[in-house]
């Protein structure tokens, strides 16, 4: 599928993350995990506000009533004040920071805010050790799930909250999973999509209106869209290599922001896709649903 991609910033990033649309503020915020910072980045005038951060950041998730961000940093669990800047730890690392950390995350339809642990070690080797999953919420902390991953990616939902996707990008697999929404439990899955090898491998994604799931191929250069039963319907090509997540956002959320990673590439790289870690927009031409917030 042939696109107009619009370049908004060319942030350079060492790799941008999790862009997630506030429909309130009509405004889009994102990460960058390695040089750690929030971004706030305003469509209407162009502005863009930064929080940088003490060390990297894997995911976070807007506050639905409050003016604060849910943040995942390798050193744990911090709350964000947005309007004084203020930074709260809210619960220790449940790992070994010298050797993993947080690197996906979503909040399912009631607010629990669900995140993955990936093995990220710190200047020593050491046998790849899988991650678990965990859901948190402030009554009970960070509980793990029945799911592990060594690079965790691509937390979705289905639009009635029936499934729930998880990517494994080591393992180039998409999982889907019967899911629990009232409860907030995973149930049986198996796996909904599997990225060939030479292409790419599965990294973040949206899920549009239709109930159709994008997943940004990071070292493939574009977006894939299946249909809720697993089908390939949809190729858009993108102007850089390592996509890393898409989101849907606008007024009518039919716009898509994506974003994209430098880190990794080498000199002819740098040379052959001079914009790769900015932010991008297109037309998918399909709305999409609101990312939900954290309820804490």
């Amino acid at each position: 599928m042939t696109q107009d991609i619009e370049l908004v910033l060319d942030a350079h990033a060492e790799i941008g993350e999790s862009p997630t649309w506030s429909v309130a503020e009509r405004a889009l915020y994102w990460i960058d995990v390695k040089a750690p910072a929030l971004y706030r980045y305003n469509p209407a005038g162009g502005a863009t506000r930064t929080w940088p951060l003490p060390s990297e950041v894997g995911c976070f998730a807007l506050y639905d009533n409050a003016p604060a961000a849910l943040l995942a940093l390798r050193t744990g669990l911090y709350r964000l004040d947005l309007h004084t800047d203020a930074l709260v730890r809210l619960t220790e690392p449940p790992y070994d920071p010298a050797l993993h950390r947080f690197n996906e995350g979503a909040c399912d339809g009631k607010g629990r805010f669900w995140l993955g642990t990936m093995f990220a070690p710190q200047g020593e080797e050491a046998e790849p050790e899988p991650g678990p999953l965990f859901c948190y919420t402030p009554q009970q902390g960070l509980m793990p799930q029945p799911d592990a991953s060594l690079t965790p990616n691509g937390m979705a939902w289905s639009p009635d909250g029936r499934f729930f996707y998880f990517a494994h990008s080591k393992q180039h697999r998409i999982y889907r999973f019967d899911f629990d929404l009232e409860a907030g439990r995973i149930g049986s899955g198996g796996v909904f999509a599997e990225i060939p090898e030479k292409l790419g491998v599965p990294d973040g994604s949206a899920v549009d209106a239709e109930g159709c799931y994008w997943a940004a191929i990071h070292g493939g250069s574009c977006l894939l869209r299946f249909t809720p039963d697993g089908r390939l319907d949809r190729e858009v090509k993108l102007p850089v290599s390592q996509p890393t997540m898409c989101a849907f956002a606008g007024p009518e959320l039919d716009v898509m922001y994506v974003t994209s990673a430098a880190s990794g590439l080498g000199m002819l790289h740098k040379v052959t896709e001079p914009h790769a870690g900015g932010l991008f927009r297109l037309r998918p031409g399909v709305r999409g649903l609101p990312r939900h917030g954290f309820a804490g």
